[in-house]
Protein backbone atom coordinates (compact mmCIF):
# COMPACT_ATOMS: atom_id res chain seq x y z
CA UNK A 1 0.00 0.00 0.00
CA UNK A 2 2.38 2.69 0.86
CA UNK A 3 5.22 3.43 -1.36
CA UNK A 4 7.26 5.63 -0.05
CA UNK A 5 7.17 9.57 1.93
CA UNK A 6 6.18 11.58 -0.62
CA UNK A 7 7.51 15.09 1.49
CA UNK A 8 6.84 16.16 4.61
CA UNK A 9 5.01 19.16 5.64
CA UNK A 10 6.68 22.32 7.53
CA UNK A 11 3.92 25.04 8.72
CA UNK A 12 5.97 28.61 8.50
CA UNK A 13 4.81 32.01 8.84
CA UNK A 14 6.79 33.31 6.37
CA UNK A 15 8.01 31.60 3.47
CA UNK A 16 10.39 34.41 2.74
CA UNK A 17 11.97 34.17 6.38
CA UNK A 18 12.46 30.23 6.19
CA UNK A 19 13.74 29.77 2.21
CA UNK A 20 17.32 30.93 2.79
CA UNK A 21 17.81 28.46 5.84
CA UNK A 22 17.04 25.21 3.43
CA UNK A 23 18.61 26.54 0.15
CA UNK A 24 21.75 28.77 1.67
CA UNK A 25 22.46 26.86 4.85
CA UNK A 26 21.08 23.34 4.41
CA UNK A 27 21.99 23.32 0.69
CA UNK A 28 18.77 21.50 -0.28
CA UNK A 29 17.72 22.25 -4.16
CA UNK A 30 15.03 24.61 -4.16
CA UNK A 31 12.35 23.40 -6.71
CA UNK A 32 9.91 26.41 -6.33
CA UNK A 33 6.72 27.88 -4.88
CA UNK A 34 3.22 27.14 -5.58
CA UNK A 35 0.78 29.28 -5.04
CA UNK A 36 -2.93 27.61 -3.78
CA UNK A 37 -5.35 30.06 -3.95
CA UNK A 38 -8.52 27.97 -3.21
CA UNK A 39 -6.40 26.68 0.02
CA UNK A 40 -5.39 30.10 0.93
CA UNK A 41 -1.43 28.30 0.75
CA UNK A 42 1.81 29.05 -0.46
CA UNK A 43 4.14 26.01 -0.87
CA UNK A 44 7.82 26.35 -1.09
CA UNK A 45 9.32 22.67 -2.15
CA UNK A 46 12.81 21.31 -1.68
CA UNK A 47 14.27 17.84 -2.88
CA UNK A 48 16.04 16.27 0.01
CA UNK A 49 17.52 12.88 -1.80
CA UNK A 50 13.85 12.17 -3.62
CA UNK A 51 11.79 13.18 -0.72
CA UNK A 52 10.63 16.62 -0.54
CA UNK A 53 10.28 18.83 2.02
CA UNK A 54 7.20 21.06 1.63
CA UNK A 55 7.00 24.45 3.65
CA UNK A 56 3.72 25.64 4.31
CA UNK A 57 1.96 29.47 4.63
CA UNK A 58 -1.10 30.14 5.15
CA UNK A 59 -2.17 33.26 2.94
CA UNK A 60 -5.30 33.88 5.28
CA UNK A 61 -5.93 33.32 9.00
CA UNK A 62 -8.47 31.22 10.01
CA UNK A 63 -7.27 28.89 7.86
CA UNK A 64 -5.76 25.47 8.60
CA UNK A 65 -1.67 26.06 8.56
CA UNK A 66 -2.66 29.41 10.63
CA UNK A 67 -4.53 28.03 13.10
CA UNK A 68 -1.86 25.41 14.07
CA UNK A 69 1.22 28.15 14.16
CA UNK A 70 -1.40 30.15 16.04
CA UNK A 71 -2.09 27.11 18.44
CA UNK A 72 1.72 25.67 18.08
CA UNK A 73 4.21 27.65 16.28
CA UNK A 74 6.32 27.04 13.35
CA UNK A 75 6.91 23.21 12.88
CA UNK A 76 6.39 19.90 11.77
CA UNK A 77 2.83 19.62 10.49
CA UNK A 78 2.36 16.37 8.34
CA UNK A 79 4.26 13.28 6.97
CA UNK A 80 2.95 12.42 3.06
CA UNK A 81 2.63 9.03 2.33
CA UNK A 82 2.61 7.95 -1.28
CA UNK A 83 0.08 6.07 -2.22
CA UNK A 84 -1.06 3.73 -5.89
CA UNK A 85 -4.53 4.88 -5.28
CA UNK A 86 -6.04 7.17 -2.32
CA UNK A 87 -9.52 5.49 -2.60
CA UNK A 88 -8.00 1.93 -2.31
CA UNK A 89 -5.23 3.38 0.78
CA UNK A 90 -8.24 5.28 2.65
CA UNK A 91 -11.28 2.28 2.07
CA UNK A 92 -8.29 -0.09 3.58
CA UNK A 93 -7.25 2.30 6.78
CA UNK A 94 -11.15 3.07 7.38
CA UNK A 95 -11.57 -0.87 7.17
CA UNK A 96 -9.12 -1.19 10.11
CA UNK A 97 -10.40 1.38 12.35
CA UNK A 98 -8.47 4.45 11.58
CA UNK A 99 -10.59 7.35 11.85
CA UNK A 100 -10.16 9.78 8.46
CA UNK A 101 -10.00 13.45 8.17
CA UNK A 102 -11.09 12.96 4.85
CA UNK A 103 -14.08 10.67 4.17
CA UNK A 104 -13.29 10.91 0.51
CA UNK A 105 -10.30 11.61 -1.55
CA UNK A 106 -9.64 15.34 -2.82
CA UNK A 107 -7.34 17.37 -4.99
CA UNK A 108 -4.18 18.34 -4.04
CA UNK A 109 -1.08 20.57 -4.88
CA UNK A 110 0.29 19.68 -7.93
CA UNK A 111 -2.70 17.67 -9.72
CA UNK A 112 -1.94 15.18 -6.85
CA UNK A 113 -4.94 13.43 -4.94
CA UNK A 114 -5.13 13.21 -1.29
CA UNK A 115 -6.39 12.18 2.01
CA UNK A 116 -5.42 13.34 5.83
CA UNK A 117 -6.10 10.90 8.49
CA UNK A 118 -6.91 11.58 11.97
CA UNK A 119 -4.33 12.44 14.00
CA UNK A 120 -5.99 10.82 17.42
CA UNK A 121 -5.77 7.17 14.65
CA UNK A 122 -2.42 7.68 14.27
CA UNK A 123 -0.27 8.19 17.08
CA UNK A 124 -0.76 12.05 16.92
CA UNK A 125 0.96 11.86 13.66
CA UNK A 126 -1.11 13.52 11.20
CA UNK A 127 -0.66 11.79 8.08
CA UNK A 128 -1.43 12.68 4.02
CA UNK A 129 -1.98 9.98 1.72
CA UNK A 130 -1.06 11.19 -1.82
CA UNK A 131 -1.16 9.70 -5.34
CA UNK A 132 0.36 11.22 -8.05
CA UNK A 133 -1.28 12.00 -11.23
Amino acid sequence: MIKSIEHIGIAVKSLEERIPFYRDTLGLSFLGIEEIPERHLRIAVFDCGGVHLELLQSTSPGTTIASFIEKRGEGLHHIALAVDSVKDSLAAVIAAGVEPIDAEPRPGASGTTIAFLNPDSTGRVLIELVQKK
